[in-house]
This record gives C-alpha cells, sequence and structure tokens, in this order.
C-alpha cells in the first residue's frame, strides 16, 4: 500500500519533488480552531457482562462507530494514492500535518461526504495521527499523567493513572491497523515483529518502555504495553513533596550517590526503581565518567561524560545476540568510574559484583524483590544461574564486600509509591548476610477515601558503617544531622 505513487484521480504519473495532490476542488469549509478539552467524566459501560468504569480519553471518540472507522479507511485508502510518503517524510513536522490536513480536506469534498465541521477535525486529526504518529495512541502519549499504557487487542485500551488502572474509549480499526502500528514503533529501534519473530522490547523517542507480544501467541491480538516516562523528570525533592521519603531519608540518598556507595535499588514491578536510580544519579560529579548497560534504554542520566549500552536480541537465524553479561564485561575496557545497570536478573550479578570491588565505586543497580533481605538471595541465586560451582559463603562474602546499601521501593495497594526501606549490609555472622535499617517506612492506616497512612522514621542509627565513606567525601557532618534530625523527629512522635 505504502508503495503506491498516484494522483487520486488514478494518474500514475511519478510524484514530482512535492507531495502529489488531487485535482483543484471547491474550496472546503475553513477549519475551525479546536477547542480546549478539559477532562470528561469517566462513564460506565456494559462490558461482558461486568460494569467496568471507561475513562474518556478523548470524548468524542467515544460516539464512534464502524461507520466512521470505515469511512476514515476509505479517505486513507485515497490519500495514500495521492501523495509521496517519502517526499512527505523530508518536511518538517508541522509542514507535514498541515499538507496532509489540505488533501484530507479536498478528498472529503471530492467525494461528497457530509459531516461537520467538527467531525471533519476530529478526521483529519486521527488520519494525521495514522501517517505521522502512533494512530490513537497519540492522546495518550500526550498526557503526562498517564504512567502505563496497555492494549489488549484493537478493541480494549487500559491506561494507569495514579496508581489506578482505568479502561479507555480508545480503539484501534482493526487488528491490522494495531499490528501497523506496533511495527512503526519497534522498526525506529532497528527490530521488528511478526509471526517468525512475535515477542519484541523497544522503546520511544523519549525512553518510554515498549513491550510486543503478537499472534499467534496473543490469542486475542496483538498485546502492546507501554511504560511511559513523564517529559519532566522526577527529583529527590519531588519524591520528597509526593511523600515516597521524608526529608532526611532524602538527604541520606543525596549523600550515598555523592559519596560513590555501591547502591542496589530493589522493588517489584513498578514501585519506581528506574525513577529512583534516576535521582541518585543525579548526585555523580561531572567529571565521572559513567556507563550504562541496559536491556532497553531507559536511563535518563544527566552527566556530560556518560556512555549508553544497549543488549541486542539474536537474529532470526539466532545470531548475533548481545546479552547483559557481554555489555558489562565490555564496560570494564572502557576506564569506567561508575557502572549503572539498568536491571540485574540474571547471570551479569556476578560480573557486577566484580565490578564493584574492583576499584569501580558508586556503581549501581536494580533488581526485582521484595524485600532487602530477598534482594540478597536473589542476587546469590543470579550468580548461581551463572554456572559458577562456588560454595555459597564465597558469594555471600563477596556480596558483602560489594554491595554497600540496599534501597527499597514497593507500590502500595493505594498505588502509591514509597520507599520503605533503606538497608546497609554490614557483614557476615556464620553464613548469614548481616544487614541493619537505617529509615524504614510503617503505615498506620488509611483515610476516608482508603489511601494509605504512614511516616517514614529513623531506627535510631546514628553511624552508620558507610559514615568512613561520608568522611573521606566531606559529608559526614551532613550525614550525622540527617541522622540526628530523623531521630530526634521520630522520639517527639512516639512521646506525642
Amino acid at each position: 500500500m505504502f508503495g503506491k505513487r498516484t494522483s487520486f484521480g488514478g494518474n500514475t504519473e511519478n510524484p514530482t519533488s512535492t507531495p502529489v495532490r488531487p485535482a483543484a476542488t471547491p474550496a472546503p469549509a475553513e477549519r475551525a480552531p479546536r477547542p480546549a478539552q478539559e477532562p470528561a467524566p469517566a462513564r460506565r459501560v456494559e462490558l461482558s457482562g461486568l460494569q467496568d468504569e471507561v475513562l474518556d480519553v478523548k470524548p468524542e471518540a467515544a460516539g464512534r462507530t464502524d461507520n466512521y472507522f470505515q469511512t476514515k479507511s476509505t479517505i486513507f485508502t485515497a490519500l495514500i494514492d495521492s501523495i509521496d510518503l517519502s517526499q512527505l517524510a523530508s518536511m518538517d513536522m508541522e509542514s507535514s500535518r498541515e499538507e496532509i490536513r489540505d488533501i484530507v480536506a479536498e478528498i472529503i469534498a471530492l467525494k461528497s461526504i457530509v459531516m461537520s465541521i467538527s467531525e471533519q477535525e476530529d478526521l483529519l486529526e486521527d488520519i494525521c495521527n495514522d501517517v505521522l504518529g502512533y494512530g490513537p495512541l497519540e492522546p495518550l502519549l500526550a498526557r503526562d499523567d498517564i504512567a502505563d499504557i496497555m492494549i489488549n487487542g484493537s478493541q480494549k485500551c487500559y491506561i494507569e493513572v495514579n496508581g489506578k488502572v482505568k479502561l479507555t474509549n480508545v480503539r484501534f480499526r482493526d487488528d491490522a491497523h494495531l499490528m501497523n502500528v506496533c511495527q512503526r514503533i519497534v522498526s525506529q529501534v532497528g527490530r521488528r515483529v511478526d509471526e517468525s519473530s512475535p515477542i519484541c522490547d523497544a522503546r520511544l523517542p523519549d525512553g518510554s518502555r515498549v513491550n510486543v507480544i503478537a499472534p499467534p501467541l496473543s490469542i486475542d491480538g496483538a498485546a502492546l504495553t507501554i511504560r511511559k516516562f513523564k517529559k519532566d523528570k522526577l527529583t529527590l525533592p519531588q519524591l520528597v513533596k509526593f511523600g515516597s521519603i521524608s526529608p532526611d531519608g532524602a538527604e541520606v540518598l543525596r549523600i550515598l550517590g555523592r559519596v560513590r556507595a555501591n547502591v542496589l535499588i530493589s522493588g517489584g514491578t513498578g514501585s519506581g526503581k528506574t525513577t529512583l536510580l534516576n535521582c541518585l544519579t543525579a548526585f555523580i560529579e561531572k567529571d565521572e565518567r559513567v556507563i550504562t548497560c541496559e536491556d532497553s534504554a531507559e536511563l535518563q542520566l544527566q552527566q556530560p561524560h556518560c556512555v549508553r549500552l544497549e543488549t541486542r536480541p539474536p537474529n532470526l537465524e539466532g545470531e548475533g545476540e548481545i546479552t547483559m553479561r557481554d555489555l558489562v564485561k565490555n564496560c570494564l575496557r572502557m576506564r569506567p568510574e561508575r557502572i549503572i545497570v539498568g536491571e540485574v536478573r540474571g547471570p551479569e550479578a556476578f560480573d557486577l559484583l566484580q565490578a564493584m570491588n574492583t576499584g569501580h565505586d558508586g556503581s549501581m543497580g536494580t533488581l526485582h524483590a521484595n524485600s532487602p533481605r530477598e534482594a540478597l538471595s536473589r542476587l546469590e541465586s543470579m550468580i548461581t544461574m551463572g554456572g559458577y560451582s562456588l560454595p555459597s559463603r564465597t558469594i555471600r562474602e563477596m556480596i558483602v564486600s560489594s554491595i554497600d546499601v540496599i534501597v527499597q521501593a514497593a507500590r502500595l495497594r493505594d498505588g502509591s509509591r514509597r520507599i520503605t526501606h533503606i538497608s546497609e549490609v554490614l557483614g557476615m555472622e556464620g553464613e548469614v548476610i548481616v544487614t541493619q535499617d537505617i529509615f524504614v517506612y510503617d503505615i498506620q492506616g488509611e483515610d476516608a477515601q482508603g489511601n494509605l497512612l504512614g511516616v517514614h522514621r529513623s531506627t535510631g542509627i546514628t553511624k552508620p558503617q558507610f559514615n568512613e565513606r561520608a568522611r573521606y567525601f566531606n559529608e559526614e557532618a551532613n550525614l550525622v544531622q540527617a541522622l540526628e534530625n530523623a531521630n530526634t523527629e521520630h522520639r517527639n512522635m512516639v512521646e506525642n
């Protein structure tokens, strides 16, 4: 379809240097400016016998019928027959949109399609999104309050807002339309998704994480999941404002990033591990050489001297795969001062610990676990997965000598995200790794709206083991002051 280069009237002449327009037609109705949209209230619909709350992401889309999609398909086909997409690609985005809108308006007039100005405006916007963007996903990607977009086939789209999952009225024309959008997304990072390669991880230009699983593995049509990144990167002071950590706890995290402590961030899916890692890396000195290793590049480091590495899946012949372990091994030869691993999930854990223990202080990584103690157990299990026949005690001693602090993040049942533990690794007692909590989060109940209430409290530790490192970087006074303030606040709270 996209290979055609014909005029609207059926002429097959080669295109000129600009997109080919249809023959002169009566001028279409002048476009009215689109009114600013206010958030529409949620409506309730019957869906598979269950009452589901449907969020009107785009209120005018609620009334769209099969006739709308048939009309849109007819106009879209005529548009593709009327323009040269290669020439369109050389134009800037705004010029391309205006070119498409003008041609679509002329096609509507030629085909004598009757619709109001607002309906025509909506149709023009949808077709522009289909040709130049990600189709029905565009209004969702434009919203900064959406954390996740979950497409379950062409007719169901869910989003996560404020920690809650809601059904929306966004839909695709059919399964082929959805697959076309998926192909467009993954092709931007040199990957493909089809029947022969039905699973694909990719990313959007802003770093948002994308996963696609296509038929035949996905029975009811392609499943597309997007973990969106906010346009405005979160900072540690903002986490304090949101209640994710107390001010004194945030000061301790700042010091950990500043004094080159080896930090492991642990948490469940969607708990905010990557966001927290981005916050901690903000305190890395500008003159330090940082190398990141990720499955799908999503870290947003601000340092000028940063090298970003990304894994590569195998090709159709099963060759050419570059694993996370390959990246970690290679970056050791790149003279790094800090190594940041986006997510530790396999044998690369051994190489990361080796790096932390051989002069690359201040290295960081994330890991899926539900508590600091479980994070250590998972780290040991992943090293064993690499086929190393090392005694358990040797592996634990390596962990103790490499990891300084574990920061635990959690997503609570009300949708809020909290840093629940800041724990340091002390050493070994027999065969057991000893840890101690510096800050913990205590849940104390919930309010009338179902929001959990809790406080971050200090455990009374005044001189943690990384105090010596803080003294070396002239941060000891700040660390002691933050811990004393937290202890005083906790005593006052207990007394009251």
